[in-house]
């Protein structure tokens, strides 16, 4: 069974926001380009990634933090890759569609509201929504181990010319075309691999 678990927040008025305009006013690629993000550490095919990535429909940029799905894929590969995109995505409706079936507050018209109380409704939500999840979870499944990330290293910077080198390297690591053509052709062939189909 899947764990319906919300983890990111990203709130503003339904239909008011396309995606490329909620993704212009996301502090989570402004957070990540000043070098504040959640640790993501994974090998995928041998390598080693530091920056996690989401998974986007064709409508966003080709950036290295954003994995699109394959629109008319050919080859098997592809159209795996395609199938279990489009999967996860319908999680996500899901996910929202729970959270608008249990709480009338968030199935509502919201375009007038300030964003700041939108998003605490938001985060508060998701807040129980979590809660009530963890409370129904089953107490006899077996606990899954997991990886812990490492320690986070804080190094200060009082060059500001430094600090602000960083930051410009850093957005420009988000926005490669050729980073995220990769990463995408690695997802595509791990996740064949992991499905014990070589070729």
């Amino acid at each position: 069974m899947l764990s319906l678990n919300i983890t990111i927040v990203l709130s503003g008025s339904t239909c008011s926001n396309n995606d490329i305009n909620v993704l212009e006013a996301s502090h989570l690629f402004a957070n990540l380009a000043e070098g504040k993000s959640p640790p993501a550490n994974y090998t995928i095919l041998d390598k080693d990634y530091d920056t996690g990535y989401y998974l986007a429909d064709g409508i966003y940029p080709k950036w290295s933090t954003l994995v699109q799905t394959i629109h008319n894929p050919q080859g098997p590969k592809k159209v795996l890759f395609a199938q279990k995109q489009e999967s996860c995505r319908k999680d996500v409706e899901r996910a929202f569609g729970v959270l608008q079936s249990r709480w009338a507050i968030v199935k509502g018209p919201t375009r007038f509201w300030d964003k700041r109380v939108l998003h605490d409704i938001m985060t508060a939500c998701i807040i129980m929504h979590n809660m009530i999840i963890e409370d129904e979870r089953d107490l006899s499944a077996p606990i899954r181990d997991y990886n812990p990330a490492p320690a986070l290293s804080v190094e200060l910077v009082t060059n500001e010319s430094t600090r602000f080198d960083d930051f410009l390297a850093r957005h420009r690591k988000i926005k490669d075309k050729s980073a995220h053509i990769a990463l995408r052709n690695a997802l595509i062939k791990h996740l064949w691999n992991q499905h014990g189909i070589h070729g």
